[in-house]
């Protein structure tokens, strides 16, 4: 008899997952950081087992013993962008807190600090508008988030160091529009930036006890197993053509 959580999962099964995650983000039972961790985590996975891995501390999408999921109220009209402010001085929020609504920082002979990483996002984008004179304003997210970065840069700098997701995956995304004029505005991944002083999740401990390896290696190593494998169908196609 087959181990159900053995099966192996499909891309449909994949996306599925991948959309309750963001329901639960935007519920705020997950931060930014976890969201993104356990949406790459799902892009990776194989089987049933490992999908299940992912959602097991969050609600199923309809309810308990396939009850209905209860309505969902419509959204809150938009509220006004949240402000930080650094003139010369410092401006820091990191840590657990919530955004529900566009941000914005500004940094004139100071210094702006935004840590998103341990954010309880309720927004399908986190939007930022980010101003330096003079001063410094770093963003600082969880490596495979993507990044959209515009504005202008006099005398200054505006960049993105951050290890972006692999492309067609429907990861969290942080938008940032850069104002700097002898000043620098950098969004800085995890890998470039002090690491979380927090432990492991419980499905990530249950992930390395499964794989005795990392994850994201692993993941990397899997996709490109599919990306060959389909690779070769392509060509066993192209030689072997239908009626031949």
């Amino acid at each position: 008899m087959t181990d159900p959580g053995g099966v192996r999962a499909s891309d449909a099964e994949r996306e599925a997952v991948v959309e309750q995650l963001r329901v639960a983000s935007v519920e705020g039972r997950l931060t930014l950081a976890e969201l993104t961790d356990r949406t790459e985590a799902a892009y990776s996975a194989t089987t049933h087992a490992e999908l299940a891995l992912l959602t097991q501390d969050l609600p199923q999408a309809g309810g308990p013993q396939g009850t209905p999921a209860p309505y969902a109220a419509p959204a809150p009209e938009q509220r006004r962008r949240r402000w930080f402010v650094g003139v010369m001085g410092d401006a820091k929020r990191r840590g657990t807190w919530r955004i529900d609504q566009e941000l914005g920082a500004v940094a004139v002979m100071g210094d702006v600090l935004l840590d998103l990483r341990e954010a309880e996002v309720r927004t399908g984008v986190v939007d930022i508008t980010a101003v330096s004179v003079m001063g410094d304003v770093k963003i600082i997210v969880p490596d495979g988030v993507i990044v959209d970065l515009d504005g202008i840069a006099v005398m200054g700098d505006k960049r993105v160091d951050v290890e972006e997701a692999q492309p067609g995956m429907n990861v969290p995304v942080v938008r940032v529009h850069a104002y700097a004029v002898m000043g620098d505005v950098k969004v800085l991944g995890d890998s470039r930036a002090q690491p979380l002083q927090r432990g492991f999740a419980a499905w990530r401990e249950h992930w390395r006890r499964l794989h005795g390896e990392n994850w994201r290696e692993l993941g990397r190593a899997a996709r490109d197993e599919r990306h060959e494998l389909r690779g070769r169908l392509r060509e066993e196609g192209r030689e072997n053509p239908r009626g031949h």
